[in-house]
């Protein structure tokens, strides 16, 4: 009897060791389910390009990440990291560029404007009295005003010393993930090692406890928010390089992922637990996440309810544990402490590579890449963008070719991770219809070195050669707008431009072909044009602010339907009558409006015959076929007389 108690008594023991050491290392267990699983589903996932591509797309987010966990153990947020990260790089590029500064000198501009933006909102939190919240909410949209403002709203070309970042050493190793590595020790020896790492955890753990044993509060929230402006300059730096340009709308959305990695990685909202080793884990979940999900063609929007749910149930996990008395993620301990984290980490990596190892004969098929084609779209929350991918799917079904299809949402360093997923795939050949030509230019040749042929659609790839590009020309487009509209108005009359998206190739080529079009036409006056982001809701709100400035507007020309459609929402029974619209793309909804009236033209670019033809030469060149280097498909102005025979 007593042997069994005993050895009941050790099995429940072992039961509630396995249980807490699962609970206090929650998110290093989830990296390791992860690893194992997208091993498991994905041939393509365990390969040397590929885990080295995870590291990389997981580099920026994690070195915004450190910073962030700086303010979040101190108990507060920072929503302004991915606008400071791209006002940085804005600011680095247009001084090296713009005026000659020597690159380390623009390099050190650029961490001042990092460390100037957190001391602004740690003045803000600590004298200014202002909800952490509120005040970088408000960093937020003045660093991203700055950036545009810098860059007139288009790319700067990062000097090649400092794109140099983006490379390789060795040929192998990603700079990127080595700047990860040693900013992630910074922030750990921060955390652990220093005073000001101290005053973060007393802060967060109590405020007024910190302020009555002598901590001088508000100057520590100066260093704590400048520091993480400091990561945020370095994280604007890195992702810049690795789009050999400086895109003033970088980094957008990122101070969520941040916070995401910092959170999943077993910090507290409420402040005074966090490390940055977590942080780390947290940045790696959310990379291996989207890069399987990537490689396993998962739509773009079920990624982002994936993500939701990881994050969720990270602070669910971290609930559960502090209930169960699990170790806080706080100082780290020391001595043992350190040395029994050590050898968890250890012992973790030879059970992920033990299994994973298992996991690679399921997958032995070498040749499986050449019957598969990748397309990245620069958004599917645009109705062109949707035909151009039912072409393409409607080809690929025909020729008997797999097609995955993902979803940069205008996102240039999101479209580069996909393509080097494209390119870690080992795929037959790549489509892309690029974000920014500019950005596009690494990840494209990267691809080219790889043997993998690369078709570029609606927009070009600068300083990369690609094997052919189907499109048509967005400056010529522009033009027959321009032309369209100032004919109907005979001449002369006031009109209004809707531009698109700032910072993307296609706005401002179609800017240009407007300013082009226009120069024949002496008595057509632009009294204003201001940009939309090729969104029908901005379309609406844009022109309802320009018709309280400008009511005795003509016409307007927008930089493509979604914006000409809210354009006419706005006119309301002026469209069509003594207001002439004029959109661009020949979407389904802006043909129907031209079909009615109410929408003058639409410069049609028959997308749907741009994703079938950049699917059928994507075919040839796997073939070995040849194919043109340039393949131009006709932009058409439809109007309502010629609507009806226009098939698209």
């Amino acid at each position: 009897m007593a042997a069994e108690t005993l050895t009941s008594g050790t099995d429940a023991g072992g039961a509630a060791a396995l249980r807490r050491l699962l609970l206090d290392n929650g998110a290093l267990t989830a990296l390791i389910v992860l690893v194992i699983a997208m091993s498991a589903l994905s041939g393509d996932f365990l390969t040397t390009d590929n885990l080295l591509n995870v590291g990389v797309q997981a580099a920026v987010t994690a070195v915004l990440a450190f910073g962030v966990t700086f303010v979040i153990v101190s108990a507060g947020i920072d929503l302004s990291v991915g606008s400071v990260a791209a006002l940085s790089a804005t600011v680095l590029a247009w001084s090296a560029t713009a005026h000659g500064v020597p690159v380390v000198v623009a390099v050190l501009l650029a961490l001042a404007t990092g460390v100037a933006a957190g001391l602004v909102n740690g003045f803000l939190i600590s004298y200014g009295k202002l909800p952490p919240f509120i005040a970088t909410l408000a960093m937020l949209s003045v660093g991203r005003g700055l950036a545009l403002v810098i860059s007139d709203g288009s790319p700067i070309v990062f000097p090649g010393s400092v794109s140099h970042l983006g490379d390789t050493l060795g040929g192998w190793l990603p700079v990127p993930v080595l700047v990860m590595v040693v900013m992630g020790l910074i922030a750990a020896f921060v955390l652990g090692r220093t005073y000001i790492g101290r005053s973060m955890y007393a802060i967060g753990g109590n405020e007024e406890a910190a302020r009555l044993s002598g901590l001088r509060v508000p100057r520590q929230k100066l260093a704590i928010y400048a520091l993480s402006g400091v990561f945020a300059a370095v994280a604007g730096v890195v992702l810049a390089s690795r789009l050999s340009s400086a895109q003033p709308q970088a980094a957008t959305g990122y101070e969520l992922d941040a916070i995401a990695s910092v959170v999943i990685g077993g910090a507290s909202l409420a402040g005074g637990t966090g490390k940055a080793s977590g942080t780390l884990i947290g940045a790696l979940i959310l990379a291996v996440l989207r890069n399987g999900l990537n490689l396993l063609n998962v739509s773009a929007f079920w990624q982002q309810v994936v993500i939701g749910v990881v994050i969720a149930l990270a602070v669910l996990l971290d609930t559960v544990r502090r209930k169960a008395g699990a170790a806080p993620t706080a100082i780290g301990a020391p001595g043992g402490g350190r040395g029994k984290q050590v050898a968890t980490y250890g012992l973790a990596a030879v059970v992920a590579v033990a299994i994973v190892g298992a996991t690679s004969f399921l997958h032995n098929d070498p040749k499986s890449g050449t019957r598969k084609i990748g397309l990245s779209l620069s958004t599917l929350n645009n109705p062109f963008f949707v035909q151009i991918r039912s072409g393409a799917q409607a080809e690929a079904k025909k020729l008997g070719v797999d097609l995955t299809v993902t979803d940069a949402q205008n996102d240039a360093s999101q479209q580069a991770n996909q393509l080097q997923n494209f390119t870690g795939s080992k795929l037959g050949a790549i489509v892309v219809n690029p974000v920014d030509s500019d950005a596009a230019s690494n990840p494209v040749a990267a691809a080219g070195k790889a043997k993998i042929p690369v078709i570029a659609v609606d927009r070009g790839v600068n300083n990369a050669d690609v094997n052919a590009l189907v499109a048509s020309d967005n400056v010529a487009g522009g033009e027959q707008a321009a032309k369209s509209i100032a004919e109907k108005l005979g001449g002369s009359g006031k009109i209004v431009i809707l531009q698109g998206l700032a910072g993307t190739s296609a706005a401002r080529e179609r800017a240009e072909g407007f300013a082009k079009g226009l120069a024949a036409y002496p008595g057509i006056e632009v009294v204003a044009q201001q940009p939309a982001d090729f969104d029908r809701t901005k379309g609406l709100d844009v022109m309802s602010n320009l018709l309280q400035a400008h009511p005795d507007v003509q016409g307007v020309i927008a930089a493509n339907d979604e914006m000409a459609l809210g354009a006419v929402k706005a006119l309301g029974s002026k469209a069509g009558d003594s207001v002439q619209v004029v959109g661009f793309d020949g979407t389904p909804d802006g043909l129907k409006a031209v079909e009615q009236g109410t929408l003058y033209a639409s410069l049609a670019q028959q997308p749907s015959q741009l994703g079938k033809i950049a699917v059928d030469n994507a075919v040839k060149a796997i073939k070995g076929e040849k194919v043109e280097e340039s393949i131009k498909v006709p932009v058409k102005v439809v109007t309502k007389e010629t609507v009806a025979g226009f098939t698209g």
